[in-house]
């Protein structure tokens, strides 16, 4: 089963984006996606961090996709963002 940090991974990889193009889009630190990307099973962040950077992703056309198939999906490319 996909993870919301393996769906953020492959947000990134989707975009071409590393971790810090992500924490500046999102307006977080960089330890912050670190954390997040590094950690299995539950997310450990504050709801609102989590929605910053899935929020940031949706913004650049990335869709997440919701079981029973988690995934995410590029459905348009925004360089201007």
């Amino acid at each position: 089963m996909l993870t919301v940090t393996n769906q953020i991974k492959a947000a990134r990889a989707l975009l071409g984006w590393d971790q810090f193009e992500l924490c500046k889009r999102a307006g977080v630190s960089i330890s912050t996606i670190r954390r997040l990307e590094a950690s299995e099973g539950f997310i450990e962040a504050h709801y609102g961090t989590v929605v910053k950077v899935c929020d940031a992703l949706k913004c650049a056309g990335i869709h997440f996709i919701d079981g029973p198939n988690y995934g995410v999906q590029l459905t348009k490319r925004d360089d201007s963002l």
